[in-house]
């Protein structure tokens, strides 16, 4: 990950300060210290009648080739649950409805440092399965046959639904 050098808000260069007692950005100009946040995202476990788990293999980094849970990154104004099931739509064509919270977690990401993962259990859906969006394949998995799962994240949301 590429450290910040310049502020996002007037565009002068960045120094180091301690505030609150850690190492941070500040802009001298703005008198603000910059303050680095996760970046949320959410994904689904999707349970069929024979509570077999539908997962989707990745088609793009970080990962590419590797099942996981259908998910990822929310928008501007959008709510974690519509995160959820817009990337349910995308990923699979299916439309859910969620169930409940599964738990929240964090993934180290190379490319955002920290990834806030919100897990959903949905386990009412309509549609038919197809992969699409960032998903070159899905398919549902018995618990004793899964494959090996790209995110830990999405491996403790597994064992949480368990």
């Amino acid at each position: 990950m590429q450290a910040k050098t310049h502020c996002p808000f007037c565009g002068n260069p960045l120094t180091q300060k301690v505030l609150e007692g850690q190492q941070r950005l500040f802009c001298r100009q703005c008198g603000v210290p910059l303050y680095e946040n996760p970046v949320p995202a959410t994904c689904t476990v999707v349970v069929d009648g024979s509570r077999q788990i539908l997962l989707v293999k990745r088609s793009v980094e970080p990962k590419s080739g590797q099942w996981c849970l259908p998910g990822g990154f929310m928008e501007l104004g959008e709510k974690p649950e519509q995160a959820a099931l817009r990337e349910l739509m995308e990923e699979t064509g299916l439309s859910g409805k969620i169930e409940r919270l599964l738990g929240v977690t964090s993934n180290h990401s190379e490319a955002y440092h920290t990834v806030l993962m919100i897990g959903y259990l949905v386990i009412q859906f309509t549609g038919r399965l197809k992969p699409g969006d960032d998903a070159s394949d899905a398919a549902y998995f018995h618990r004793t046959d899964l494959p090996q799962i790209a995110f830990q994240s999405h491996r403790h949301f597994i064992q949480q639904y368990f």
